[in-house]
């Protein structure tokens, strides 16, 4: 059967035991991880300059994100053997939310607007742990060389939009909440969105400073709705939009 058959339909969506679980969330943290600590400073280079050194570490996330796309497609391909849309859409959650009456869609849409709001006053909550300062984008674009290296370089704005995609859209988003979310329930019950939560939140080894702060975004504010309406776009879209904030910042950076 082609991977594309537009005739193939959805098979039952698998369950996963525990180490399951675990191994995929492996699957994704452990390269990331590796493109971070090791990668980068290898590639960059012994005493390499700011610049560079943010460059390439943009340049191995954003391999590490898209690894994570890559791995939710093969994974669709191995239980649903084929990527037809329609498959797409019921294996990933990828369908308009549920409300209370049943309808999809609709007023339930609305609920993204608290969850947003929520989302960014999450994310200005004082954490116990700051990063490295090469290692913080928003700290180095604040910084006189970081304002150097952007301002006019649409490659640049272009290849963070790039990561930016894989981060919220393609990645992320789509492994834990589109692909991991549904299959939890045998192996963590009614705590499965709770599980989920807390192994994105740890999934975050190449920036563990922001493993607390993900943990309550992760748990309440992506993992819950995304649980709740059984759509994965809720989770896409409340991550995705301290994205397009950055990116409207970046652009008036660049230009």
């Amino acid at each position: 059967m082609s991977v594309l058959d537009s005739t193939a339909t959805i098979r039952p969506i698998r369950q996963y035991s525990r180490a399951g679980v675990l191994g995929i969330w492996a699957a994704a943290a452990l390269p990331l991880a590796l493109l971070s600590w090791v990668v980068t400073p290898a590639l960059a280079g012994a005493g390499a300059a700011r610049s560079r050194f943010v460059i390439t570490l943009i340049c191995a996330m954003t391999v590490g994100l898209a690894w994570q796309f890559v791995l939710v497609l093969i994974l669709v391909v191995r239980e649903q053997h084929n990527l037809r849309w329609s498959t797409l859409r019921g294996a990933l959650w990828l369908q308009p939310p549920v409300g209370p009456t049943g309808r999809r869609g609709g007023r339930t849409w609305l609920w993204v607007v608290p969850l947003i709001v929520a989302f960014g006053l999450a994310s200005l909550i004082p954490g116990g742990l700051s990063g490295p300062a090469d290692r913080n984008l928003g700290t180095f674009l604040r910084s006189a060389a970081g304002r150097a290296t952007f301002h006019g370089s649409w490659g640049l704005f272009a290849l963070v939009a790039v990561m930016l995609v894989f981060n919220t859209v393609l990645g992320e988003e789509l492994l834990f909440r589109g692909w991991l979310l549904p299959r939890m329930h045998t192996a963590f019950g009614r705590a499965d969105w709770i599980a989920n939560g807390v192994l994105f939140a740890l999934y975050h080894l190449n920036e563990p400073w922001a493993i607390p702060t993900a943990m309550l975004s992760g748990v309440f504010l992506l993992a819950w709705p995304v649980k709740r309406w059984r759509s994965t776009w809720f989770g896409i879209v409340v991550h995705s939009a301290q994205s397009v904030f950055f990116l409207i910042a970046l652009l008036a950076l660049v230009v």
